[in-house]
C-alpha cells in the first residue's frame, strides 16, 4: 500500500486489541479458514501449488457446513483453504513434480496437515490472531485484484493461454488502484469523527476519488463512464472484501443495472442528473469496520504514513502531546487529553502542560489553545500550578481566563499589553486550527466594535504572529473601512520587524 497519497492521516480511535482479535475470530472466511486448519490430515492430499485436490472439496465443503451441490461451495472451501495456508494455519508438501506429472488425472498427490501457527488462534496473544487476521487480509486483497473468471475467460488466446494485452490488466496497477480506495475509505473514515464512521459511503464518491481529476468541475461524459466502470470494479471486489472482516458492503442493486445505462449510473450516483429523490443506497454503500481500520491502518503504517492512533501519546510528555494535538480534530484531540491525564497526578501533569505550551515559533499558538483544552476538566488542585504562571508573558492570559472561568478571587487584573498579546494569540490559534472561518470573522468584528482604538495599538503588541493576524482581519472582516484599517495596522507590523 503506497504511504505517498496520505502522508498523514487524521488519528482514529480503535478498539482494544482483545475487541479486534474476536472480531477477527468471527470473520466468516477466516473462521472458515480455521475450521479447514482443524480438519487437515493425513488424508488430505493437496496440488503442485498447494491448493486443495478437486475431489476434497465436496468434503471440505460439507465440513464447512455448505451444501457441496451448491456450485458455489466449492470456490468458498477452496479460497478457505487458501487463506489456511497463506497464514501458517496449515503446513502443506506439496507433491514432486515428476510424480505430479506422471499422475494419469493431473492430480496431485502433496500432503496438508495443521500449522504451528494454528495453536495461536486458542493459545496465542490477541496480537498473534490479529497477525494471523492481517495475513488472511494480504491473501483476500491480492485476490479481489485478479479479474473475474469471466473476463479472464473473454481473454483467452487460441492456444488456451491467457492474452494479457486483451484482458487490459496489470497486477501492479489494479493492486494499487485498491490500495487508493482502502486508503481514501480509510481517510473519510478517519476525518469523520476520530474513529469508525456513522455513515456508510456511497460506493460512486469513492469511485469518483480515484477517478475525477481534482478541481474538476462538470464531469465529462468520458470521465462519468470511467466513475461508472469503476463502481463495477469495486463492487465486485467490496463483495470479496467483506467475508474477511474488513468492510460492511451494500452491492449496487441489480435490478438498477438492469435498469440503467452506465452513464446514468455514474450521473446517478455522483449527484449529475440525480432526481432528488434517488435512493443513493441502490448504487452500493461502504464502511470500514473497526477490524478493517484497524487492517489498513496497520498497511498504512507498513508503507511509512503517518497514521496515528488516539492513545499513542499516552506514555509520552506534554510536549509531544500538544505538538501532536494540535493538528488533530477537536474531539480526537480532546480523546488523546483525557488518556494522557488518565493515571498522572494532575498538579504535576498542569505543570507540565504549561511548560510545554511556551515558545514563540509558529506553532506556539496552537499549543497554548490545545493546553487551555486539556485544562478546562481540571479542577481546583490545578489552581496553584496556574497562580504559579500568572507574570509569565505567553501564559499569563491563558492563566487568568482559567481562573476567572472558576470564579477565583483575587486575580490581577492584566495590563493592556497582555490583553492584546492574548489576542493576537487567540485568533492566531484558531486561524492554525480552523483556517479562515465565518465564525472567525464575527469574532473580529465583534473585537473591533468593543474597543475604538483596537488598531493603533495592537500592531505594537510584541508577538511574531500580529502581522499575520492583522492580515487575516485585513481579509475576513465584513466591513471595509475596518477592514482597510486592519491592513494598514498589518504593514506597520511588518516594517517594526526586523
Amino acid at each position: 500500500m503506497s504511504a505517498e497519497s496520505h502522508p498523514t492521516l487524521p488519528p482514529v480511535r480503535l478498539r482494544s486489541d482483545a475487541e479486534l482479535a474476536r472480531d477477527a475470530l468471527t470473520a466468516p472466511l477466516f473462521a472458515r479458514a480455521v475450521r479447514l486448519a482443524r480438519w487437515a490430515g493425513p488424508a488430505t492430499r493437496v496440488g503442485v501449488g498447494g491448493e486443495l485436490a478437486a475431489a476434497q472439496l465436496p468434503e471440505a465443503a460439507a465440513h464447512l457446513g455448505l451444501d457441496p451441490a451448491d456450485a458455489d461451495s466449492a470456490g468458498y472451501a477452496s479460497q478457505a483453504w487458501r487463506v489456511a495456508v497463506d497464514t501458517g494455519l496449515v503446513d502443506v508438501t506439496e507433491p514432486e513434480e515428476e510424480r505430479a506429472a506422471d499422475a494419469a488425472d493431473g492430480e496431485a498427490t502433496g500432503t496438508a496437515a495443521p500449522g504451528e501457527d494454528l495453536a495461536l488462534v486458542t493459545g496465542g496473544t490477541p496480537g498473534d490472531v490479529l497477525d494471523l487476521w492481517l495475513a488472511a487480509l494480504d491473501t483476500v486483497l491480492a485476490d479481489a485484484a485478479v479479474p473475474d473468471l469471466d473476463d479472464l475467460a473473454d481473454a483467452l488466446d487460441a492456444g488456451g493461454g491467457i492474452d494479457f494485452d486483451r484482458l487490459d490488466w496489470n497486477p501492479g496497477r489494479e493492486a494499487d488502484f485498491l490500495d487508493g480506495v482502502l486508503a481514501n475509505l480509510y481517510l473519510l473514515t478517519a476525518a469523520g469523527s476520530g474513529g469508525p464512521a456513522d455513515q456508510p459511503v456511497p460506493l460512486p464518491v469513492l469511485a469518483a476519488s480515484m477517478v475525477v481529476p481534482e478541481g474538476m468541475g462538470e464531469p465529462s461524459d468520458a470521465v462519468l463512464e470511467q466513475v461508472s466502470d469503476a463502481m463495477m470494479r469495486l463492487d465486485d471486489q467490496f463483495r470479496q472484501l467483506e467475508p474477511i472482516g474488513l468492510v460492511e458492503f451494500r452491492p449496487v442493486d441489480e435490478e438498477l443495472m438492469a435498469e440503467a445505462a452506465d452513464e446514468e449510473i455514474a450521473a446517478g450516483g455522483s449527484g449529475a442528473g440525480a432526481e432528488e429523490d434517488e435512493d443513493v443506497s441502490r448504487y452500493g454503500m461502504v464502511r470500514l469496520t473497526p477490524l478493517g481500520l484497524y487492517g489498513i491502518r496497520a498497511r498504512l503504517l507498513e508503507a511509512g504514513a503517518d497514521a496515528p492512533a488516539v492513545g499513542e501519546l499516552a506514555g509520552k510528555g506534554a510536549d509531544a502531546l500538544l505538538d501532536a494535538i494540535s493538528h488533530y480534530p477537536e474531539s480526537a484531540a480532546q480523546a488523546e487529553i483525557e488518556q494522557w491525564l488518565a493515571g498522572r497526578e494532575l498538579a504535576a501533569a498542569v505543570t507540565e502542560l504549561l511548560a510545554a505550551a511556551r515558545g514563540d515559533d509558529e506553532g506556539g499558538p496552537l499549543r497554548r489553545l490545545r493546553c487551555q483544552q486539556a485544562l478546562a476538566p481540571a479542577g481546583p488542585e490545578a489552581e496553584p500550578a496556574v497562580r504559579s504562571v500568572l507574570d509569565d508573558a505567553e501564559l499569563g492570559g491563558l492563566a487568568r481566563v482559567w481562573l476567572a472561568e472558576r470564579g477565583v478571587a483575587d486575580v490581577p487584573a492584566p495590563d493592556p499589553e497582555m490583553v492584546f498579546w492574548l489576542t493576537v494569540d487567540t485568533i492566531a490559534a484558531q486561524l492554525a486550527a480552523d483556517g479562515e472561518t465565518e465564525e472567525l470573522a464575527l469574532l473580529m468584528e465583534t473585537l473591533t466594535a468593543h474597543h475604538a482604538e483596537f488598531f493603533e495599538q495592537v500592531w505594537r503588541t510584541e508577538h511574531p504572529s500580529t502581522a499575520a493576524v492583522l492580515e487575516a482581519m485585513g481579509r475576513l472582516h465584513p466591513d471595509r473601512g475596518t477592514a482597510k484599517e486592519a491592513r494598514k495596522a498589518a504593514f506597520k507590523a511588518r516594517s517594526r520587524r526586523p
